[in-house]
């Protein structure tokens, strides 16, 4: 029987290089629990016998249960449990004992009270005062003696799942002096035969073990192929599918790829870290140690990208949108799905093509050296559209020809309705101008009894189409073109904003707002009380119908109705097709060959001629179509001519 000494030194030596790549892997935060026992657990150490944890209790009512349930759950894989865990969940059959005929005697009573105490305090087997000794010795004497069998029993099974937990573990030294005390004891033929397998192929891995933990150290973990230690790990566990040292050195392999994964995070080297982390999944696809590197490096991604993000705000912020946009890049490359991503790139978008404001955004802008606020505006949309009418639309004007496409690269605002005679009359209080139809006297408006317009004299921008008073809320009409260009200018003033007329392709592109078709409702009448247009319903104070209408149409209104009495098209704006007839900045030319294609107007310097757009309470329904456009002397001031503003952006 070797000595106690002699034990320790086959432990110290035999098992020393998988213990330390063992004791490596158990050091590893995720597994704190590995070899978790509390002190009294541990085996008496001047105790001559070799069980070094506390045994399997016997399972005989003079003696308390083991409080195995915590330590099952401790977590580490149940070889790596205390011993009396795994022997507790070892699947054998137990010795069967023959049927006892006679109570035990004092003297076997006492062996077994011996031999119990024995196996608490971790004396197993090795010596004459060990728990086997004592059992057999008591057998002997009374081969029927159930606790004395009960208790044989236990301590095989105790010395199987301490001898396996050692073959687990590499310890080759302890496992075969175990093993030898297992086959001294009777009935263990059974129990040898796979646990001298176990050994044998123990003794065949353990060079390996041996060679993949020197590959560690040296830094071939993974690599070069070949000749790393993952890839004698694998080997071993081919060999040996339940070694416990190479599972944790398999481990330790992944530890070392993490890592690599980490450092290159901490150098904001992202795509080396995925190189790194994908080099690790396929090694251990489920150890926690992966879901806990890929959660930290999500989180300092998620931050250092959100960080990135903010100063791209700031930048934003300031105006300098390049920079903006660059940092927003950087963002997006570390963290592709940061959230707010997508919410930032329409803000660049915006601040480029309509300055931070929103396509269809509604807003006002205050006026900085008084009370008050400009007209509501309109963010118009970029995009491009076919300007003018195409050869086959019936009636279609030369002027109108020919058509081409027109490019809005730049977002712009325009005025949600036509300027109001309330909106033009706090221009006039406020800045003293006066309007041509004051200085020059007169406009021209409706006349109920003949049914056609005529100048009169003392008609001005506060008369409504008939000459009459108007309310605030109704279309400022008699307006030059001059009138108009002096308002602009005045809100530029007030506001610190570029006001203006619009061209004659932003008119037309906010009119159509996306149709292609006659008129931005369709091709023919309405359906629905969409614009103040003629219509064949619609009836004059003293009954007169139009002669050249929409069929089957009525609005209800003869003259201009107050702004947004129906219905805005899809861009959200008003009476962009009806109510009164629009001046804008071009001048008039006979068609469109050399037209602006990038919605500029096209001006000539001296011009006396500007374009009108969109049709009026009067227009035929061929003056409504989309297209429609004439010219008229910049002095012009009709009760079916107003206008409406364009805010630059």
């Amino acid at each position: 029987m070797p000595s106690k000494e002699t034990v320790q030194r086959q432990r110290a030596f035999g098992g020393a290089l998988g213990v330390l790549v063992l004791a490596f892997g158990l050091t590893y935060h995720f597994f704190p629990q590995l070899f978790h026992v509390s002190p009294e657990e541990v085996a008496n150490p001047s105790a001559p016998g070799v069980g070094r944890v506390k045994p399997v209790v016997p399972a005989r009512a003079s003696l308390a249960a083991a409080p195995e349930q915590d330590e099952v759950n401790a977590g580490p894989p149940l070889t790596l449990a205390p011993t009396a865990v795994i022997a507790s969940r070892l699947v054998r059959k137990p010795v069967p004992l023959p049927e006892q005929t006679s109570a035990d005697s004092p003297e076997v009573k006492a062996l077994v009270q011996r031999a119990d105490k024995a196996f608490q305090a971790g004396r197993i087997a090795g010596d004459k005062n060990s728990a086997a000794a004592l059992y057999q010795e008591a057998l002997k004497l009374k081969p029927d003696s159930r606790d004395a069998g009960q208790g044989l029993d236990q301590v095989r099974t105790h010395l199987i799942a301490q001898v396996t937990q050692d073959i687990a573990v590499g310890d080759s030294g302890s496992a075969g002096t175990l093993l030898d005390y297992l086959k001294a004891l009777p009935n263990t033929a059974n129990d040898v035969a796979p646990l001298e397998a176990s050994m044998k192929t123990l003794l065949q891995v353990r060079p390996m073990l041996a060679q993949a933990a020197a590959m560690l150290q040296q830094g071939k973990a993974d690599k070069p192929t070949g000749n790393n230690a993952l890839e004698v790990y694998r080997q071993v566990q081919n060999l040996d599918p339940q070694n416990a040292v190479a599972a944790q050195g398999i481990l330790q392999v992944q530890r070392v790829v993490l890592d690599h994964a980490l450092a290159a995070v901490a150098q904001n080297d992202f795509a080396g870290a995925e190189q790194s982390m994908a080099e690790a999944t396929p090694i251990q696809p489920d150890s926690p140690q992966l879901h806990d590197v890929r959660s930290q490096i999500d989180n300092i991604r998620q931050q250092r990208a959100a960080n990135v993000l903010a100063q791209a705000r700031s930048a934003l912020d300031a105006g300098n949108v390049d920079l903006a946009k660059q940092l927003a890049g950087q963002a997006q490359s570390i963290s592709p799905q940061l959230a707010g991503l997508d919410e930032f790139a329409e803000r660049i978008t915006n601040a480029r093509l309509y300055a931070s404001f929103k396509p269809g955004q509604v807003f006002t802008d205050r006026y900085v050296d008084m009370g008050g606020q400009s007209p509501t505006m309109v963010v118009v949309p970029t995009g491009k559209f076919m300007m003018g009418a195409p050869d086959d639309e019936p009636g279609r004007a030369d002027s109108q020809a020919p058509q081409h496409e027109v490019v809005i690269e730049k977002g712009f605002a325009i005025a949600q309705t036509d300027i109001t005679v309330g909106e033009f009359r706090e221009f006039v209080r406020a800045s003293g101008y006066k309007p041509e139809s004051v200085t020059q006297g007169g406009a021209s408006v409706y006349d109920e009894r003949t049914g056609v317009m005529r100048d009169v004299s003392n008609a001005t921008w506060a008369d409504d189409y008939a000459g009459h008073a108007a309310a605030d809320n109704l279309p400022v009409v008699n307006i030059s073109w001059n009138d108009a260009r002096a308002y602009v200018q005045w809100l530029s003033q007030r506001t610190g904003k570029q006001f203006r007329l619009p061209s004659e392709s932003e008119f037309e592109y906010a009119l159509r707002a996306g149709s292609i078709t006659r008129y931005w409702w369709g091709g023919g009448a309405p359906k629905s009380r969409v614009e103040n247009l003629t219509g064949s319903l619609d009836r004059s104070p003293s009954g007169r119908r139009w002669s050249h209408a929409f069929e089957g149409y009525g609005d209800g209104h003869w003259g201009p109705a107050p702004a947004m009495s129906y219905a805005p098209n899809a861009f959200g704006l008003y009476d962009m097709d009806g109510n009164v007839s629009e001046w804008t900045s071009d001048c008039w030319h006979d068609n469109y060959m050399r037209a602006p294609v990038d919605g500029s107007a096209w001006i000539n310097p001296g011009c006396s001629i500007r374009v009108v757009r969109g049709g009026s309470w009067g227009s035929s329904p061929e003056q409504a179509n989309s297209a429609y456009r004439q010219g008229a002397d910049v002095s012009v001031r009709s009760g079916r001519v107003g206008f409406r503003v364009v805010r630059e952006l």
